[in-house]
């Protein structure tokens, strides 16, 4: 009678499940299905986004633009978070704040703030103006996506390198200064292995949100040649649903694809250590 009464704690994932159901499962089954209908003589959806130039282009063209903007994130990123962990000055708390702001910004005003800074009226045409009398303008490039990108990236590796350093065991250091290690050298044999996991995760999340990414570009124009401004004009212009749910199905599964990739070394990294 007690085991009969005892609470099932299986029943505490039943609300989880069941939004997971209605709100990501059923929607995702049918963008599968949609992907695969043909409406006219071109094929299905996937055939026609795998067998067109134009939406591969674009595919890698977004998964470029993803990996610099990683690469440059951590790199400028973790060099910072390191430095702000290690460091106690006056104003650090209000420097780490100012650093980390930009993610309390939406998409469409980060891409307001490349366009303020390197639009046709921008902090950066007026200054070419005065000095080359030609205005400097790349807001609405590759380069203005670029900057708007790594301008929400770089305040997720601050914090993340952050929080990672403080679990970091500062007695291998020590010990590796004692053995004559220079500075450098405690940097490349030490810390950034310490740091690899959680600069590996941190990466992964910057390439995901880099490919995903929709309010920067359309901010900055819809002639961009990225994925989702791609998936947007599908769908929008042209109102062909089963290209559009390709677009977006392959789009997925190559993010995907990198944050399993990434969880798998971070994972086989931590056995080994």
């Amino acid at each position: 009678m007690k085991a009969l009464l005892r609470p099932n704690p299986a029943w505490a994932l039943a609300p989880a499940f069941a939004v997971l159901l209605a709100f990501w499962l059923l929607p995702l089954a049918h963008l599968l299905v949609l992907g695969g209908e043909s409406r006219d003589s071109n094929g299905s959806g996937y055939w026609q986004v795998l067998s067109s130039a134009q939406y591969l282009g674009s595919l890698a063209q977004t998964c470029v633009l993803a990996v610099l903007v990683t690469l440059a994130a951590l790199l400028v990123g973790g060099i910072a978070g390191v430095f702000l962990a290690r460091q106690q000055f006056f104003g650090r708390s209000a420097l780490v704040a100012l650093l980390t702001f930009p993610l309390a910004f939406p998409g469409v005003v980060v891409g307001f703030l490349v366009i303020l800074l390197a639009g046709r009226q921008g902090l950066f045409a007026a200054l070419g103006l005065q000095l080359a009398g030609e205005r400097w303008i790349f807001a609405y490039s590759l380069a203005g996506l670029f900057v708007g990108y790594l301008y929400f990236s770089i305040p997720r590796v601050i914090l993340t390198v952050m929080a990672a350093c403080e679990s970091l065991d500062r007695s291998l250091e020590e010990a590796a200064h004692s053995l004559g290690a220079g500075h450098w050298r405690v940097v490349c044999d030490v810390i950034v292995p310490g740091l690899a996991p959680a600069l590996a995760s941190c990466g992964a999340i910057c390439f995901a949100t880099s490919m995903g990414a929709f309010g920067t570009a359309f901010t900055l124009g819809t002639r961009l040649n990225v994925t989702p401004v791609a998936i947007y004009n599908v769908f929008t212009n042209y109102a062909n649903f089963a290209v559009a749910a390709a677009l977006s199905v392959v789009l997925g599964a190559v993010t995907w694809a990198v944050l399993l990739l990434t969880r798998r070394l971070v994972k086989n990294a931590g056995t080994v250590l």
